[in-house]
């Protein structure tokens, strides 16, 4: 299998997490409010949607990343030969990657210090380990689309003006 056929994996059970995340806090918050009417709220639904947000949010960056949907200011770049452009985005690439990569790690040690120590959530006393285990998922797959795509800027044919 090769690297990119695994990015594209780990992206897309990535997103599917995301999605089921996203998809689970729109039920709870719909509970959430039904429940009021009769004045029985659901009891730690803020710490829930909170870990599930953070799910949503690290699915969707290897993918958001490899569609280039993040946001852009191109307005000098734009201007530039795409000589130029080439360069910069092998530097912006290089960047992701190495921050990435060390957000990821930093991820992991701290997940791995809760599992150590049992750390569990105020309300519903959950370990949250396994959410940061996933944030930190999301993140190495962010520095693994971003290395392909350093890589790919080498391989393409130059544009022409």
């Amino acid at each position: 299998m090769g690297l990119e056929r695994l990015s594209e994996l780990l992206r897309k059970g990535m997103m599917i997490v995301g999605g089921v995340s996203l998809l689970a806090i729109t039920l709870l918050a719909t509970m959430n409010v039904a429940l009021r009417i009769f004045h029985v709220p659901v009891s730690g639904s803020y710490e829930v949607v909170s870990f599930l947000g953070a799910i949503v949010t690290a699915g969707a960056l290897g993918y958001t990343q490899k569609r280039k949907d993040h946001i852009v200011v191109d307005i000098l770049s734009d201007k530039f030969p795409s000589k130029v452009k080439r360069v910069l985005d092998r530097v912006s690439y290089l960047l992701i990657l190495v921050f990435f990569s060390i957000v990821s790690w930093q991820t992991f040690v701290y997940g791995k210090r809760l599992m150590r120590t049992g750390e569990l959530s105020e309300t519903l006393k959950i370990a949250y380990y396994p959410f940061v285990f996933l944030v930190g998922i999301g993140f190495a797959v962010l520095a693994l689309t971003s290395f392909l795509d350093l890589i790919e800027t080498f391989w393409t044919r130059e544009e022409r003006n």
